[in-house]
């Protein structure tokens, strides 16, 4: 059937079943209006029916939790009268199309998620994957990723502290661009997206509505791309769906928002992220039970003769809606001009009306003038809360079990000098284009285990606790093992927490999956939530968000699971910097946690960068062990705590043994320090390259006190050598000069960005 010949819902990304159901909910015939109002809610972006069902398994409570998923953000208390939201997101197809802005406005939409909590937004992270970056389009869309984050985040005032770098030739047609928020209020500050009090203003603040970006997240993330051999379909119908970003508009609206809520202004406020004006109404009206009747010529435009649905549907940037009384409306407004925020009433909170069977229900009608012309006329919970949830099959791949076979222990090990530096690379010429120390509060930013602030800024309580932030994911295990490969990724943040000093609290995820529609598909994603709250259990952690990215998928070819996991922990006393990786001669040494992972293989390559390098995807992950993790997790984060408090202590340098296994985190520490470090004995070859969580290297000035202290915890440590000299000898194995190791970590990235096709 030809594109001018299929039926409005169809393009409009609706099925006949799902066309059905809307005619059940209205009675009736929808309209075009109402078509185009429930297409962008009941897209997989904005309505999750794929996978509500499995999130509901995740546990989302805790005693310190403030407020869950189904929010803008989620909130825990962090002591003190503090309140921390937080909050991660995708923008992967955006940023696929238009690196640049898919990517910027990832940046600006995260923030308002943040602050329309009333919190102000204190740090950013972004976890990004490209494919090869031998191909010209990878180093165009790394490039402009990176600039859009820098462009936003620096603009805007908002230091971006971390993240991650992940190159597979999986993302090569679907990069992932996720984008993580934390922000901070004093908890009565705390406020939520709901409408109530029937003749209450809804008031739109910030930007005007254009054309930019309908149809934006909303739709672009609820479909794959076409093309087939690899080649992602880049048409020009699909760029306007990419919104646009004002950065200047966005810091003159955070603190418009936030002086709007210091004065208790505000009933209810809600960004406008995905589906725009129709989204914001229908959640807030939903939440409150009640009803809000939209006018849709009071709606600033930036553009002539833009039709209702496109008004409604608009996904353009640096907006927020407010439930305000009709009694405040005059501070608003004044509030609004003082900050040069367009301020417009655009409708009212209605009550609820009853149905054929009498329950009341509140209505959204989007109107020509307040008391207009109805032109849509649809109950707000059903766009907001009840799109059809689905059960999609499931299928275990077909192949796992030969790829689990597929060992990589039987690889030829070569020159561990030559594999050690292969695997090097430094992230800081992404980092570099961020400012990580806006507001002056970081205490660790980019490049380390996790970040580290300071809990302060205007208006917050003083306090001398901080808040530590790290994003983790392992696509490689996680192809091997969805479950036990995500449960292995919680643990790897909450390890990056430890070396920071903080107690984990709270995780958000972003969940970046293939196409639903493909059975093994959904087998991975559920694997995969079963693995998170499997861990979260067990480490006590709840999960406060997270955000669901599907259809990464071109010509039929779908990325690798990658589950995103960020962790937010909390320091009680943040007096002194923690140790880093400063290691300095004459230190100890020291393994901390177990030297063998759990399992059958002691030192397991299934899913090692090592592994993949050499083009060896197969083998198989270790298993999730909580006993050993607590214990050491706990010992670690402990002595790192000391250090924090401005405790006296002998403990020199942590990192934890992540990526690269022990070899990398060596030379990551001797690159930093300029100082070697000799290792007098190894297990073999793959002691050197296996990754697996639970370790940490420490090195102490007091060796005997350090192994008492982990004696007393329970904790197995083994000294493996001692630092000093300008060489990384790694027993028979490596043997490099500190200065050639530094030159390759620091050379690998942008030697790739500077190559030529």
């Amino acid at each position: 059937m030809s594109r001018a010949a299929e039926p409005l819902h169809r393009a409009l990304g609706l099925t006949d079943d799902e066309l059905e159901e809307i005619r059940r909910v209205l009675g009736r015939e929808p309209n075009h209006l109402e078509l185009a109002l429930y297409g962008v809610m009941w897209s997989e972006h904005c309505s999750y029916k794929s996978s509500r069902i499995h999130l509901r398994r995740l546990p989302t409570e805790g005693s310190h939790v403030l407020v869950g998923p189904g929010e803008n953000a989620g909130v825990i208390d962090a002591g003190d009268g503090i309140a921390v939201a937080i909050r991660i997101e995708s923008h992967n197809h955006p940023s696929a199309i238009e690196p640049y802005q898919g990517a910027a406005t990832g940046v600006g939409g995260i923030l308002r998620d943040v602050f329309t909590m009333g919190a102000r937004p204190l740090a950013v992270m972004d976890p990004l994957f490209f494919g090869d970056l031998a191909d010209a389009r990878q180093r165009w869309l790394v490039e402009g990723v990176v600039a859009g984050i820098s462009g936003y985040g620096n603009s805007v005032g908002v230091p971006t502290v971390g993240g991650e770098l992940t190159f597979d030739d999986c993302y090569a047609t679907n990069p992932l661009v996720n984008v993580l928020c934390a922000g901070a209020m004093p908890v009565e500050r705390l406020v939520l997206g709901v409408a109530s009090g029937v003749g209450n203003l809804a008031v739109l603040l910030g930007s005007s509505t254009g054309r930019d970006g309908i149809g934006g997240v909303s739709v672009l993330a609820s479909a794959g791309f076409a093309g087939d051999d690899g080649a992602v379909s880049l048409d020009d119908a699909k760029r306007p769906s990419v919104q646009v970003g004002d950065p200047y508009e966005e810091k003159r609206l955070i603190e418009a928002c936030l002086a709007l809520l210091d004065g208790g202004h505000v009933v209810g406020i809600q960004d406008l992220g995905g589906a725009g004006i129709v989204c914001a109404t229908s959640e807030t009206a939903a939440r409150g039970g009640v009803g809000m009747d939209v006018d849709v010529t009071a709606i600033a435009l930036r553009e002539p003769g833009m039709q209702p649905y496109e008004i409604m549907t608009s996904e353009s940037q640096e907006r927020m809606l407010a439930i305000i009384t009709p009694e405040s409306w005059p501070a608003v407004s004044a509030l609004c001009a003082k900050w040069e925020v367009r301020a417009t009433v655009v409708g009212h909170v209605v009550a609820p009306i009853p149905d054929a069977n009498g329950t009341l229900v509140g209505m959204l009608r989007v109107r020509r003038g307040l008391d207009g012309e109805v032109l849509a006329e649809v109950p707000a919970s059903s766009l907001a809360h009840e799109a059809p949830l689905y059960d999609r099959a499931r299928r275990r791949p077909a192949n796992l079990d030969a790829l689990r076979a597929d060992d990589p222990s039987d690889e030829p090990v070569g020159s561990a000098n030559d594999d050690l530096l292969d695997l090097l690379v430094d992230p800081a010429w992404v980092y570099r284009q961020y400012d990580s120390q806006l507001f002056l509060n970081t205490v660790v930013g980019p490049g380390r285990d996790a970040a580290l602030l300071r809990l302060a800024g205007p208006g917050l309580p003083h306090s001398e606790r901080g808040i530590a932030l790290s994003t983790d994911s392992n696509p490689r295990w996680c192809a091997l093992d969805p479950r036990a490969g995500t449960a292995l990724t919680v643990a790897e943040g909450v390890a990056n927490l430890a070396c920071v000093g903080a107690s984990a609290k709270a995780v958000v995820n972003c969940l970046n999956f293939g196409n639903p529609e493909h059975p093994e598909v959904m087998w991975q994603l559920s694997e995969a939530i079963d693995g998170m709250a499997e861990a979260c259990d067990a480490l006590g952690l709840p999960v406060v968000g997270g955000n669901v990215s599907l259809y990464n998928e071109s010509g039929g070819h779908d990325i690798d699971p990658t589950p995103v996991v960020g962790l937010l922990g909390v320091v009680d006393s943040l007096v002194a910097p923690p140790p880093g990786w400063d290691w300095t001669t004459g230190d100890a040494l020291v393994l901390v946690g177990s030297r063998h992972a759990a399992g059958p293989d002691a030192f397991p390559l299934g899913g090692s960068r090592w592994a993949t390098r050499r083009g060896r995807r197969g083998g198989r992950v270790p298993p999730f062990d909580a006993t050993l993790l607590r214990a050491t997790f706990a010992f670690v984060t402990g002595e790192v705590a000391r250090v924090c408090a401005g405790v006296t202590s002998d403990v020199t340098a942590v990192h934890d043994v992540g990526g690269g296994g022990l070899a990398g985190a060596l030379a990551e520490m001797a690159a930093s320090t300029g100082v070697g470090v000799t290792i007098l004995d190894l297990e073999g070859h793959a002691e050197l390259f296996s990754e697996f969580p639970g370790r940490f290297v420490v090195t102490t000035s007091d060796l005997r006190a350090f192994s008492e202290r982990a004696r007393g915890a329970g904790v197995a440590i083994v000294h493996l050598g001692d630092v000093g000299g300008d060489r990384l000898v790694l027993a028979n194995y490596v043997n490099l000069s500190v200065s050639q190791v530094a030159a390759r970590r620091g050379a690998a990235l942008t030697t790739a960005l500077a190559l030529r096709a």
